[in-house]
């Protein structure tokens, strides 16, 4: 078995904000990959919207640098559990791993979760300890419960011989000990001496796809590792997917990576990450292989969805106003072309040809996908998310999750009794002479559906959560839902002043003067228990001793703007959110009250007829 002395293929993996972005920014400055002029800023691989508004990594995404005479593949990673199906996707690309922890939090359940996965893999793992510089860091403690981790989930016995070195990304220094360094080369030099460069074996072409990309002018892209052999542009090779089938395809371009471009070569060998164009119909864990020997790889296998909801095309009055991408067929293929790259979703077709079901890691891994689709500008309607419950030897059972929480101790009362509330059971407190707290709980996926919004705000911000899937258990009796009624618009028009002053009387409102509303749509939220009909297009009526300026005298409290996430929340079953390229409303399903007045009536007749 040969060896690739001049290459590392490295993931960077972490819980979330625990500093890999931050890292990769530095690896990528001290490598001088950029101009001296050029100013990158910071989180230079979180290239979309979308993770520079949240602050989180989505995809993951190759770079790669040059130090001394060794090219260096960075693999960076998602630490949101939510995306943890992207570390599995590109994780078999790697020989070795950054771990990152954080000084202060110190492992967390995603820690474990791709510690577990690394392991698995067999990766070479180095541990970085993040963000030393920080007020509160504890360095010893952590250290030790990484340790503990490592002996936790360990294998082999050489796993448990593992560097560790002492960072702030921030800063872009590390060193071997406490001492703070100053620079990151320490890393690089850890990378070379510890991670092995990747075996090379001997035969004819062949890679497998861990990734996809797509260029307007060059069409579809797929990136992977080359396990065998060599290409070049022209070369015949053939794709063999997950069905066992198989199609013939030339080469275009070969592309490697160098900061954040991609750079054409001639040719590539086994031991790079690559980008080639030509192969237009692939999918990711395929095979592409020289017709010389098609030989498959074994294909990427990622964890199963624990949450559904359905995708619908947009039924509201207002359909079709907003956006041109509203039908069924629309639709459906953009949902279809998503499963090309998003290997953690699932999406299935149901009796209605106009609705769809869709499967994900979780509330936010849904909530990106729709995000994404509204911006690209579609428009449709999703329902409440709820846990996929399966059958496993003949009993119902359900998706549970570890909890993990940091807040004030001035928390503790409100969080034990709402998560009481969710079936959720303590497994762990620790509290710190600073007034900090630690919990972790162990609680079914249904109890975290719409906790997230609650958790904000009965800590006031002062607080952050993280959950990591832990399997499945039987089925508990259903959670009972806390929320208050909701206001309904009765007619459609547009809301005055007058109309949601009165509406106000009842509880808070969600929209302002001026937004056009219609028949269904919820528009607040009640004080009491029970769903509210409102006009809110009421106007005053006209008199001839009426001012002209009495309409504007009225004082309305500022309407609860929700986000996508916190609409997604906070619907029940019975009803939707409807998302277009301009807006985000909340729906009835049934629109009309004398709709839902039936069903509420025949709903208690069935109830009456089992007692």
């Amino acid at each position: 078995m040969n060896y690739r002395k001049d290459i590392r293929n490295i993931a960077i993996v972490a819980h979330v904000d625990h500093g890999k972005t931050t890292l990769v920014d530095a690896l990528l400055k001290q490598s001088h990959v950029f101009r001296d002029n050029q100013n990158m800023g910071e989180f230079i691989m979180d290239s979309n919207d979308l993770e520079r508004e949240k602050g989180i990594t989505i995809m993951a995404k190759n770079t790669a640098v040059q130090y001394r005479d060794v090219k260096i593949n960075i693999i960076d990673t998602p630490g949101h559990a939510d995306f943890s199906g992207e570390v599995e996707r590109v994780i078999s690309m790697a020989d070795g791993c950054l771990l990152l922890v954080d000084s202060v939090e110190g492992p967390m359940p995603q820690t474990k979760f791709v510690l577990r996965k690394a392991f698995e893999k067999g990766l070479k793992t180095i541990v970085v300890i993040n963000k030393i510089d920080r007020e509160r860091a504890r360095i010893a403690e952590v250290l030790k419960a990484t340790q503990d981790l490592f002996l936790e989930l360990a294998t082999d016995a050489e796993q448990l011989d593992f560097p560790v070195l002492y960072a702030s990304a921030k800063k872009g220094t590390a060193s071997t000990g406490l001492t703070p360094g100053k620079d990151i080369s320490p890393i690089f030099e850890c990378i070379l001496s510890h991670v092995p460069p990747p075996q090379i074996e001997n035969g004819p072409f062949q890679m497998l796809v861990s990734n996809l990309d797509y260029d307007n002018h060059k069409g579809k892209i797929a990136i992977g590792r080359i396990w065998r052999g060599k290409v070049a542009p022209r070369d015949h090779v053939v794709c063999l997917n997950a069905d066992g089938g198989s199609t013939e395809w030339e080469i275009g371009e070969v592309f490697t990576h160098l900061g954040l471009s991609r750079f054409s070569v001639p040719e590539a060998d086994a031991g790079d990450i690559v980008a080639v164009t030509g192969v237009e119909k692939v999918n990711i864990g395929d095979t592409i292989a020289s017709p010389e020997q098609p030989e498959s790889l074994p294909r990427i296998e990622v964890g199963e969805p624990t949450i559904e909801m359905t995708f619908a095309v947009n039924t509201s009055p207002f359909a079709g106003r907003e956006s041109r991408s509203s039908t069924t067929r629309q639709l459906r293929d953009r949902l279809y072309r998503e499963l090309e790259t998003n290997l953690s979703l699932r999406v299935q077709d149901t009796d209605r040809p106009d609705t769809f079901l869709v499967k994900g890691r979780g509330e936010l891994h849904l909530a990106i996908l729709i995000e994404t689709m509204r911006r690209e500008g579609y428009e449709f309607e999703v329902s409440k998310p709820e846990a996929i419950v399966k059958e496993i030897d003949g009993k119902l059972m359900e998706p549970v999750e570890s909890l993990a929480i940091e807040t004030r101790d001035e928390f503790i009362g409100v969080l034990t009794e709402m998560l009481a509330k969710r079936q959720a059971t303590m497994t762990d407190m620790r509290k710190d002479e600073k007034g900090d707290v630690h919990f972790e709980f162990r609680i079914p996926t249904k109890g975290l559906i719409g906790f997230r919004s609650a958790f904000l705000t009965a800590t006031r911000g002062e607080g952050t959560m993280n959950t990591t899937f832990l399997g499945y258990e039987p089925r508990r009796g259903e959670i009972v839902s806390t929320r208050s009624g909701v206001l309904v618009a009765s007619e459609e028009g547009k809301a005055f002043a007058y109309g949601l002053d009165i509406a106000q009387g009842r509880g808070l409102t969600f929209v302002e003067p001026g937004t056009m509303v219609y028949e269904g749509m919820i528009v607040g939220l009640n004080s009491r228990l029970n769903d509210i009909a409102v006009n809110v297009t009421r106007e005053r009526k006209k008199t001839n001793v009426r001012a002209s300026t009495k309409e504007m005298a009225i004082k309305l409290t500022p309407p609860l703007k929700m986000s996508l996430e916190q609409a997604i929340d906070f619907i029940n079953k019975d009803e939707l959110v409807e998302v277009t390229p301009l807006n985000i409303r909340l729906r009835k399903k049934l629109l009309t009250e004398t709709q839902r007045l039936r069903v509420v009536g025949q709903e208690r007749r069935a109830r009456e007829d089992e007692e």
